[in-house]
């Protein structure tokens, strides 16, 4: 998997970095995980949730990574750790972006600064289009152009009534994927481990686009596997972030009053 790849990325070339570093604070909001580490760099990712009863007695965990136990953990146990859970997910996602992103603003990378990677595509030709995630900006400008749109989505609600008509059933990707010009894949693939399917049934060729607060990772394998360009955020205030987060916060809130867009480019990406 792209994520555990990437882990072992980090802990190859920043090995001895990484055994200083700890958890120093983690908030886990409705639809947000934040995490500060103790060199000071934060990182954000989307909540995924288990889909088993919340009360059952196999998830009733009081061990290491639960609440309360978070706080003081060394960031190389969380990312070594064999236990899944949705909270875990959540927290390896925060803390690679945070560990990632002083290294992506150091230089080693191709950075446009208040960029959305909608911005890098060409609208004005006829492509078939596919959204993973219902993106409801990017839903609303592509709709408008003469591209044709598909949207992927596990929850048919999540789109209005109009944008219905854009509507695939996500278990779908590799049907629609192949056929589709433009692939934007919301980070949450990330967190949830969906990511290599999808780009897995991606065609050669196409332009891929990965997005969202939780797609701050290296981008190292996801270049690796068709992907050109990487939307995410870079904090600028963390002392709002945790707030925002514990308050029910989303990404268009971090974009408002803590954060700004980037995008992340791929070498050969013009």
């Amino acid at each position: 998997m792209i994520i555990d790849r990437t882990i072992d990325l980090i802990k190859t070339r920043f090995g001895n970095e990484l055994e200083t570093l700890t958890i120093t604070d983690a908030v886990a909001g409705m639809y947000l995980t934040a995490v500060q580490l103790s060199d000071g760099s934060t990182g954000t990712s989307s909540v995924v949730r288990d889909d088993t009863p919340v009360c059952a007695r196999h998830t009733r965990d009081f061990g290491v990574f639960t609440p309360l136990k978070i706080k003081g953990q060394k960031v190389s146990d969380l990312l070594s750790t064999d236990k899944r859970s949705a909270l875990i997910s959540s927290l390896k996602t925060a803390v690679l972006n945070a560990f990632s992103s002083k290294i992506i603003s150091s230089g080693a990378y191709r950075i446009l600064e208040n960029c959305d990677p909608v911005e890098l595509l060409d609208l004005n030709s006829q492509k078939t289009i596919a959204i993973v995630g219902a993106f409801q900006s990017y839903i609303r400008k592509i709709s408008m152009t003469g591209n044709r749109l598909l949207v992927l989505e596990m929850n048919e609600n999540a789109l209005t009534a109009e944008q219905k008509k854009f509507y695939v059933p996500h278990d779908e990707y590799k049907k629609i994927l192949p056929q589709s010009d433009i692939v934007i894949i919301t980070g949450q693939t990330l967190v949830n481990d969906t990511i290599d399917n999808l780009l897995e049934a991606v065609r050669p060729g196409s332009q891929v686009i990965v997005t969202g607060p939780s797609s701050g990772i290296l981008p190292d394998l996801l270049f690796k596997n068709k992907v050109s360009a990487v939307g995410t955020v870079r904090i600028t205030k963390p002392d709002f972030l945790f707030s925002i987060v514990r308050e029910g916060g989303t990404g268009y809130h971090l974009f408002e009053y803590c954060a700004q867009k980037i995008c992340i480019l791929r070498e050969d990406e013009k």
